[in-house]
């Protein structure tokens, strides 16, 4: 069974990627005079859409990999990277106002597919991160518990859609800018840890 600290690891990582805190704000902007009850509605919707991707990622991306040719070590350097790019974004603003453009382009009724499940909380970000934490896990109960962080994740994810209004009047935009870079500081750490594990494997670090 995986240990707290790595089962700790792969949530915050797992969590700072998908950043619901984050979201939050587009998915008031994106729900706007809708009433309660489809508010919950397409938030749910998003949320199964969003694990139903990702599920398919952690059964079948490493085959996925293996198929065109790209070893774990290699897509663990390249995710790393990607990963450290979105901390960079969240660090300088850049990620929201690219969100908010996405969100923008596609105002429709029901946002639950498009931009909220695809690529708001199942993006290339998520997607890269869900093969690497299965691509590390050890065995089935390891795996199983990287498909239960990845759950509790949309579920918060869910529950703050949910709580939209009432949080997005707490935090205030500040609130939010303030707890957006420090989950990127902490995403580029974790990020730098991932490109270092990729190494270790090809014999290049410590």
């Amino acid at each position: 069974m995986m240990e707290a600290a790595a089962l700790i690891s792969a949530f915050t990582t797992l969590f700072v990627i998908i950043d619901p805190i984050g979201l939050t704000p587009l998915f008031v902007a994106l729900t706007q005079g809708m009433s309660d009850r489809k508010r919950r509605s397409i938030g749910l919707r998003a949320a199964l859409i969003a694990f139903g991707i990702l599920l398919a990622f952690a059964f079948g991306g490493e085959a996925l990999l293996e198929f065109v040719g790209i070893s774990m070590p290699a897509f663990r350097i390249a995710g790393g990277v990607l990963l450290f790019l979105t901390a960079l974004d969240m660090l300088f603003e850049r990620r929201q106002s690219r969100r908010e453009d996405t969100a923008e382009e596609d105002e429709s009724d029901d946002p639950s597919v498009f931009p909220l499940a695809i690529p708001l909380l199942a993006g290339p970000g998520a997607i890269a991160t869900i093969i690497l934490l299965t691509g590390r896990a050890e065995g089935p109960g390891d795996f199983a518990a990287v498909i239960g962080v990845m759950v509790a994740v949309l579920s918060i994810a869910y529950l703050l859609f949910l709580a939209a209004g009432p949080i997005e009047r707490v935090l205030g935009k500040t609130g939010v800018n303030v707890v957006t870079r420090l989950l990127g500081m902490l995403l580029a750490a974790l990020s730098v840890q991932f490109i270092l594990d990729g190494m270790r494997t090809f014999g290049l670090a410590l």
